[in-house]
Formats: structure tokens, C-alpha cells, sequence
């Protein structure tokens, strides 16, 4: 492992963010190998060294893992459902991964699976404004009318959805790209308009896109790719 700056390694470690672990190597109460550092250019070796804050010792949490997952029908997105395929099923490594955010059993595509409670955080919460997109297929041809409505916003779950992004492809088939998450809110929309969904499918979370990833398969995710997750 090479040498790691020491507010990441902190935030890496879960103490708090980066940002906070800059204030308290600012303030004094971080030491390293026994000496207080002040320096924020400071870097440790997690293997070898020993760090403390205020005294109590900080551990290296377990290797962080950031997956794409191509999600087939039938699969919940869960940890545990008795009875159940789950997706956690088609993740082969070591270390024990969650989903982050949803894809309903009836829909594909992908599915961001990591470790990292930051990065759960990042995208789950609507505040960041992360854009999911997905590519639709429904039941009767659907008109210009009705995906306007989408874009514009509908209300469903006792409240209205944010505007949205609505691309065309042919009579059945359209893009649509969400900066919210609500309960199967595509499926609710469609229905509303008085249609149906007959496939769904995610094809990009922020800027990480499905691509040509076998249905079932898996890959881990670049190091730029989760950079800028968690700018």
C-alpha cells in the first residue's frame, strides 16, 4: 500500500470527512507514531503506522470496493430476502458489499454496489442532484403529450416530481433521466398517463454508464470513475 495522506486516511477510516480531519490535524489533536502532527501535507502508512485522535487509536477500516453490476430480472436489491434471488449473489469478492440506491425486481441494469458509506450517501441523497437515466419501453405507443408531462413533473405519492429529461426513440420507447429516486416513480408516472411499463432498464448513474456489460456481470469501477463520485 503506498503512502496515504492523513485527513483521507482518516476519512477512509470513518472517523469523520476529510474536511474535519484537516481541522483536527490543524488544531493538534491528531498523532502519528506518537508525534503531534500539525502538518496537513502529513502521510501515513496505514500497514505500519500507528495514528491516533485525542488520544484513541485509528484503525484502517477493511479495503474499500466500488462495483457496477449489470442487474437482471428477477433480482431484489438486497442484502437478505428469504426466498429470493438477491443481487448480492452475482458479486464475487471477499469483502461484503451493499447496493447503493434501488432497481425494482421487474427492471435491469446497472447497479452501484460498494463498502463506502460516503459514497451511499453521495448518491442517495437528493441534495447532490446525481442524474440516473434510464431507457423505457411501454405497453401502447405513448404520445408527445404524455412525456412532456413526465419532463414537466407529476404528481404521484402525494407529491410532484422533479422535471426530468425525456428523450424520444420510437413510438414505444423512450429515455428519461431522473435527478430523484422515488418508489418505482417511472413505473407510477407511466401508469398514470394511463400506460404501461413493459421493460426498464438503467443505463447511467452520474457519469458511470451501463456500457456493453453482460447482463449478470460485474465490474470494479476505475479510480477516475470514483474520484469523481466523490468530488
Amino acid at each position: 500500500m503506498t503512502l496515504m495522506r492523513l485527513q483521507k486516511f482518516l476519512s477512509a477510516a470513518g472517523v469523520c470527512s476529510r474536511r474535519k480531519a484537516e481541522d483536527l490535524i490543524r488544531q493538534g489533536r491528531v498523532r502519528l507514531n506518537g508525534q503531534v502532527v500539525v502538518e496537513l501535507g502529513a502521510k501515513t502508512d496505514p500497514r505500519t503506522d500507528r495514528v491516533s485522535v485525542d488520544g484513541q487509536a485509528v484503525r484502517p477500516t477493511q479495503r474499500l470496493i466500488y462495483i457496477a453490476l449489470n442487474k437482471p430480472l428477477g433480482y431484489v436489491c438486497s442484502c437478505r430476502h428469504a426466498g429470493k434471488k438477491i443481487v448480492l449473489e452475482l458479486v464475487n469478492v471477499p469483502e461484503r458489499v451493499y447496493p447503493v440506491g434501488r432497481l425494482d425486481k421487474e427492471s435491469t441494469g446497472l447497479l452501484l454496489l460498494t463498502n463506502d458509506g460516503r459514497l451511499h450517501l453521495k448518491l442517495s441523497h437528493p441534495s447532490f442532484d446525481h442524474e440516473k437515466e434510464y431507457d423505457v419501453v411501454v405497453e401502447r405507443p405513448i404520445s408527445d403529450g404524455a412525456l412532456r408531462r413526465m419532463a414537466e413533473g407529476m404528481p404521484i405519492l402525494n407529491t410532484l416530481t422533479r422535471p426530468a429529461s425525456v428523450h424520444r426513440i420510437d413510438e414505444r420507447r423512450f429515455r428519461i433521466v431522473l435527478k430523484e429516486g422515488r418508489n418505482r416513480q417511472i413505473r407510477r408516472m407511466v401508469s398514470r398517463l394511463g400506460n404501461e411499463v413493459v421493460k426498464l432498464q438503467r443505463i447511467r448513474v452520474a457519469h458511470i454508464r451501463l456500457g456493453r456489460l453482460p447482463e449478470g456481470k460485474w465490474r470494479y469501477l476505475t479510480d477516475s470513475e470514483v474520484q469523481a463520485l466523490l468530488s
